[in-house]
């Protein structure tokens, strides 16, 4: 097992490297080639805010940390500028704020006033405030039994911390096992959670490649996979932690010196490229769900967790104002009234048919000369690549089977992925580019009988 110590983190790669689409929510797969015009389906564009509030920097387990101390930039006074920037940019919006287990039991003065700062938000602006377990990595570091015994705790005193009968409506967790997702709605009555980081592999301290990055409802067997039917169904929507580029989603890790991560989190774009690229990097890739795939879907959503330590309040101002201005009808809401909107149009999978097409956006990892297309659907995931400015062939990157069984991890590691035919990450050697018509006869028919006009571009 690859020690977890030995990666390559986002702070890291800045000390380091210097600066270096389209969805649709259609009819079942007999049927996956246009929108359809059912009122039931969910319209919009939606953006969700997450903030955590920590003491350190990854708190893996209640008794364990690893990464620096960060007490000093998770003040009152940090929190504080954190909510005045966020309503600067969008007064009438609500936000998400998760706390770790430290900072829900730190005895001192500041923590003490933090938290009583936090339940006035909720007070005075209807935010949302909910636990975040294992700095993002409970999994990797923490038995689902353990797990599952502080998020029970933490809820508890949450409710608590915020009185007059306060329950979130979800649980902030980066990564989180499938079992601890259905305790969460079956013991907790929770039934939004935060459970993945799409795309991550080779960064930062988990990896969790393979799963779909807008909501579902994930399989008792694997978190990042679609549940197929009743008996393997979780009534939890999963949901990405961070919207990023899909471009430079599809490298692993730091590959080529780029971030895999970039796309609307300020480590990875203003700290990274400066204010002008980055804030540029952070609209353009809003733009892919806002704009193309607003179009084509009928909805859109863009998500970030960002840090109280890291500050850039005033890029979190900027990026909200130019959202609201470029595209005014955007509902800025908490993480839980997202999941529980979703999961009143959908009440398990059939219909998931989510489509990206974007055009890279010119910043240092998203080459402008290169589209890339995803289908995702309850049976399979599908990328496509292309250089559209010399229209050579389409190649497929990534192809995900989810109707075959699947197996999370039972040990503690880092590995937390789902990778069966191919995967866009290119870590092993059947990852390579293949055109559609070279696959096996099986997974072709597969992808005819979602996506026929595919035949196309065999």
């Amino acid at each position: 097992m690859k020690s977890i110590l030995n990666q390559w983190t986002r702070r890291k790669f800045l000390a380091h490297a210097g600066s270096a689409a389209a969805l649709g929510l259609a009819s079942p797969r007999a049927n996956r080639l246009a929108l359809p015009s059912s009122p039931s389906l969910l319209r919009g564009r939606f953006l969700t805010h997450i903030s955590v509030v920590r003491v350190n920097q990854i708190e893996v387990t209640p008794n364990r940390s690893i990464g620096q101390d960060e007490s000093a930039a998770n003040s009152p006074a940090a929190i504080l500028a954190r909510r005045e920037a966020f309503a600067r940019g969008c007064p009438e919006g609500r936000m998400t704020w998760a706390i770790s287990w430290l900072a829900l039991h730190d005895t001192r003065q500041e923590y003490q006033d933090a938290r009583r700062l936090l339940a006035s938000f909720h007070d005075r602006y209807a935010d949302e405030i909910t636990f975040i377990p294992g700095g993002y990595f409970a999994p990797m570091y923490n038995t689902r039994e353990q797990i599952r015994v502080s998020i029970h705790q933490a809820l508890n005193r949450i409710s608590k911390m915020a009185g007059n009968g306060y329950r979130p409506q979800c649980l902030i967790a980066g990564f989180m096992d499938a079992e601890n997702q259905r305790l969460l709605a079956t013991d907790e009555s929770i039934h939004v959670c935060q459970g993945q980081i799409w795309s991550q592999h080779s960064i930062d301290n988990g990896d969790g490649d393979g799963g779909i990055c807008y909501p579902y409802y994930p399989s008792r067997q694997h978190y990042l996979k679609p549940a197929q039917g009743p008996e393997d169904f979780i009534d939890c929507v999963c949901l990405d932690g961070w919207t990023c580029d899909f471009l430079s989603a599809r490298r692993n890790g730091f590959e080529g010196g780029f971030n895999s991560r970039m796309g609307v989190g300020p480590i990875e774009t203003v700290q990274d490229l400066g204010q002008q690229v980055g804030r540029k990097e952070m609209l353009d890739t809003t733009a892919m769900h806002f704009d193309q795939g607003h179009a084509l879907n009928g909805f859109g959503w863009v998500t970030a967790i960002w840090e109280v330590s890291i500050g850039h309040d005033q890029d979190l101002t900027w990026w909200l104002q130019s959202v609201r201005e470029r595209w005014p009808d955007t509902r800025v809401i908490n993480e839980g009234e997202f999941g529980l909107e979703w999961r009143r149009h959908f009440s398990n999978n059939d219909a998931l048919n989510y489509r990206f097409d974007a055009k890279g956006t010119g910043a240092p990892g998203s080459e402008k000369n290169l589209e890339l297309r995803w289908y995702m659907n309850q049976e399979f995931r599908l990328a496509l690549l292309q250089d559209w400015t010399t229209a050579t062939p389409r190649m497929v990157i990534d192809f995900t089977r989810y109707d075959r069984p699947a197996r999370e991890s039972q040990t503690l590691q880092r590995e937390w992925s789902l990778m069966n035919v191919l995967n866009q990450k290119g870590t092993r050697p059947q990852d390579k580019p293949i055109r559609l018509g070279e696959m096996p006869t099986e997974d072709q028919r597969l992808i005819d009988a979602s996506y026929p006009e595919l035949k196309t571009w065999a």
